[in-house]
């Protein structure tokens, strides 16, 4: 288990659902080998638990599937499901550890899209569970559309889940509407009403799903449910990589995962899928740690703790002094002092102007040769 509290050793399980609800992100398709690769890498950093996909679709979701199943790999393997029982036939047979069995749970899902009842939402989850449990599969019940459902029948669905074997019930604020005050109590709440393990998946429609996910944990939830980049459907899901470092760095857990290779991970999920990684992404992102502000930068290079939360080489990323506009005279020096120029105040106040100059008219930072090229200017006019 990749993260625990220290001072209630309380651990938290992680779960990485970049292989299925990340790839139903609209547009994005993996290949196998992409889909083989990224098991790898999630599972090498310290992942507990991977949902790599869909078996019922057959073909290469299937084989693809098969395949991450069969690679010895030590987190456990996930497979999605519908309560139904030829769905689960199908991730028994591609040798998944592990089943996750979705149904909604709100009556705006049960009337509106699957034209039922209560009755036989629970009838359907219940004959479901118990044929994956006869089968000696890890059972996660999932509630779609959790955070819209009704308090008294979500606690029903989780006790008759729970009677009938499930291990755990994934609680799924499917369309992001959940704030972390709220969510924070719902899980408290259903966590003592219920005594069950409950798993975290949250969506970024209003931008908390991180936050969500957190709250949820603080709130008494077991597992988390996340995917690299925040990928998935719609605005997506909340962020691997924010979870471990938010947990790590501002709640005081402990990790035992290899932060080192987040940014590794982050740029090879973003080119699978097709989605660029901003800059500006937190945590993984190349702004992270590069400045160029004068007072920021002037404070990161006395000391990086000033504006940094956490040292870049932790994920995988390095620190930068971006020379542009809003740079001042101590990243002149700075940066000249990197290349082996020791300059005097006076050529700094020169370039600086030319910097800000130049930078303005580019509508952008400077590049490297670019500060040389004004440097060899510099020293024609002083000539």
């Amino acid at each position: 288990m990749p993260i625990k509290d220290p001072r209630t050793g309380k651990e938290i399980i992680v779960v990485d659902t970049t292989l299925r609800d990340g790839e139903q992100t609209a547009g994005v398709v993996f290949s196998n080998h992409e889909k083989i690769a990224i098991a790898d890498l999630l599972d090498e950093i310290g992942v507990d638990q991977l949902e790599v996909g869909i078996p019922t679709m057959g073909g290469d979701e299937k084989a693809a599937i098969k395949k991450i199943a069969q690679r010895g790999l030590k987190a456990s393997i996930m497979a999605w499901n519908r309560a139904v029982i030829s769905d689960i036939e199908q991730s028994i047979d591609c040798g998944a550890d592990a089943v996750a069995i979705s149904i909604s749970v709100s009556d705006i899902h049960i009337e509106h899209k699957l034209k039922t009842s209560r009755e036989w939402v629970l009838e359907s989850m219940l004959k479901s569970v118990e044929y994956a449990k006869k089968n000696g599969v890890y059972v996660s019940v999932n509630g779609e559309d959790a955070s819209r459902a009704d308090r008294d029948f979500l606690v029903q669905f989780i006790t008759e889940a729970k009677k009938a074997g499930a291990d755990r019930f994934r609680y799924c604020d499917t369309v992001g509407i959940m704030e972390p005050f709220k969510i924070n109590k719902v899980i408290k709440d259903l966590r003592e009403t219920t005594n069950f393990d409950i798993e975290m998946h949250t969506h970024n429609d209003f931008g908390m799903a991180t936050a969500n996910a957190i709250a949820g944990i603080l709130g008494g939830a077991t597992h988390v449910g996340v995917t690299v980049n925040g990928l998935g459907e719609r605005a997506g899901n909340a962020a691997l990589e924010e979870v471990f470092m938010a947990l790590k760095h501002v709640y005081g857990y402990e990790l035992d995962v290899d932060t080192k290779r987040f940014r590794e991970l982050s740029e090879y999920v973003s080119r699978a899928s097709g989605r660029e990684l901003p800059s500006w992404k937190a945590i993984v992102g190349t702004n992270m740690f590069a400045h160029e502000s004068g007072i920021h930068a002037d404070g990161a290079i006395k000391n990086p703790k000033n504006y940094e939360a956490f040292s870049p080489d932790e994920v995988g990323l390095a620190r930068q002094l971006v020379i542009g506009k809003h740079s001042g005279r101590a990243s002149i020096l700075k940066k000249f002092e990197e290349y082996g120029e020791e300059l005097d105040n006076k050529a700094a106040d020169w370039l600086l102007e030319k910097v800000r100059e130049t930078s303005v008219n580019l509508k952008r930072s400077l590049f490297d040769k670019e500060l040389v090229q004004l440097y060899r200017e510099y020293k024609k006019v002083v000539k």
